[in-house]
């Protein structure tokens, strides 16, 4: 059973990590690999929007993806892109990234060596994983706007997708923790964590959710 207080604390690192940025015309949307096809689903709502007339998936595989996507995060995503009616041709395959930096660095290149003048980015990840994409395109990609972007969802709907609560809450811890972290060695912009934030993050690292953290010497 998950506590009536580690479903608010949840609540609270959910709204953190959300950017809320409103979406915007950009010269291109990025969808970062995942295991979650709903990045695929948000960026093709975006280009259906008119928002961006091309998009870049980027990532390779990972523990956690290798066996739902054989063929790569990115390439999953082209092909749910292509089922949704994407023009091939407003699609581009990153398929080396294996990090959100390497998202970030390995497209960039990418789109440079395709000559796509870009001046503002669509930055679309999972819901509890914009602040980490905008920090670290922050940190690689400057010189550039970035709007941040993902599936409107609750925490609520976005536990129902993945069918599992207490993963959400330890990939919120986890993804919070490296905002806590990464800026140390250059991995992405510090930001500010407000107070009731870090308590509450706190609270469900002593409670238990801590599956998706890493030793402190960081090694990813």
């Amino acid at each position: 059973m998950i506590s009536a207080q580690a479903w608010g604390d949840a609540r609270v690192v959910w709204a953190y990590h959300r950017m809320r940025h409103e979406p915007e015309p950009c010269s291109v949307a990025v969808g970062l690999g995942s295991h979650d096809l709903g990045v695929a689903d948000a960026a093709v709502a975006l280009y259906e929007r008119g928002l961006a007339p091309l998009l870049v998936f980027s990532g390779a595989n990972s523990a956690t993806t290798r066996a739902r996507m054989p063929r790569g995060e990115a390439e999953h995503y082209r092909e749910r892109a292509l089922e949704l009616g994407v023009p091939d041709g407003a699609l581009l395959v990153e398929p080396y990234a294996r990090n959100t930096a390497e998202n970030i660095r390995f497209s960039r290149s990418l789109l440079d060596e395709r000559g796509v003048a870009v001046e503002s980015v669509l930055l679309v990840s999972k819901p509890y994983e914009e602040r980490r994409a905008y920090a670290t395109a922050r940190m690689f990609w400057p010189g550039v706007r970035i709007v941040s972007a993902s599936s409107p969802m609750s925490l609520t709907d976005y536990v129902d997708s993945v069918g599992d609560a207490r993963l959400v809450l330890d990939m919120l811890v986890g993804a919070l923790q490296r905002l806590l972290l990464y800026p140390e060695f250059g991995f992405m912009i510090a930001q500010e964590v407000p107070a009731e934030v870090l308590a509450a993050y706190e609270r469900l690292v002593a409670e238990g959710f801590t599956g998706r953290l890493i030793p402190q010497e960081v090694t990813r």
